[in-house]
């Protein structure tokens, strides 16, 4: 029987969007946990670069997500370089601010082809490998703009939204080897945070924000957990969710 909360050890996980930030902390804890982490990024080489090195040496996959031919071209990377898959956490995703009725056609597909799009394409491709394995663990980052609609962002909390039931609609496909869950962070400021963010801080019940550590926190517990976790959401947002 399963136990309750594996090691991840010598396995084989992937980070999308893995560079910087949220992405960039998750590959940290990942590397600490003694997981053999894949490092994916798109433009941000240099920064990429570092993070892989910080992980002590991690392999590194360039792809566009928006387009399906890169995500089938990396998942065949991935079997080269890493030798199969254990889990894959979805985090890379786009975030723009426009007033509803100004949002164009191109400005929906920036958006909806990385946050939304993508991630199915990545958990498509991934559940294969681990299917024909035994299985593994999908991670997909949502968002509390996916819980409570955004009006300045309509087709970000839009996406996000479809990422959680994407998560829950695959729960059930994929189970029982595969498990997909999801963590929806809310604030976790960087530097370059606007007022909004800053009011949605002080709305917090938690009087804060988060941090990306207590993000990467909230994905190796869905990584590690038994298949009997799948489905589920965590608003990992110091309870803005509630209000």
């Amino acid at each position: 029987m399963e136990s309750p909360q594996s090691s991840l050890e010598g396995k084989a996980v992937l980070v999308t969007g893995a560079a910087k930030r949220i992405g960039r902390a998750i590959a940290l804890r990942l590397a600490r946990e003694g997981a053999r982490v894949g490092i994916h990024y798109f433009s941000s080489e240099a920064e990429a670069r570092r993070t892989a090195e910080e992980c002590g040496g991690a392999a590194l996959f360039r792809a566009n997500l928006e387009s399906v031919a890169e995500i089938e071209r990396m998942f065949r990377e991935v079997d080269e370089r890493l030798g199969g898959l254990y889990g894959l956490v979805n985090n890379a995703a786009r975030f723009m601010r426009r007033e509803a009725l100004e949002i164009t056609e191109r400005d929906w597909d920036f958006i909806v082809d990385v946050n939304l799009k993508a991630t199915f394409f990545c958990a498509k491709e991934a559940a294969l490998r681990m299917r024909r394995q035994g299985g593994g663990r999908i991670v997909n980052l949502s968002s509390l703009g996916g819980i409570r609609p955004w009006a300045a962002r309509v087709h970000y909390s839009a996406s996000k939204a479809g990422v959680i039931m994407l998560t829950k609609a695959l729960a059930k496909a994929l189970a029982p080897e595969i498990t997909v869950n999801s963590v929806a962070p809310g604030v976790i400021p960087f530097e370059d945070i606007d007022a909004e963010g800053l009011r949605m801080i002080e709305e917090t019940p938690a009087r804060r924000g988060g941090t990306p550590e207590e993000v990467a926190d909230a994905v190796v517990y869905f990584l590690k957990a038994s298949n009997f976790v799948t489905g589920q959401i965590l608003a990992l947002d110091g309870g803005l969710s509630l209000k």
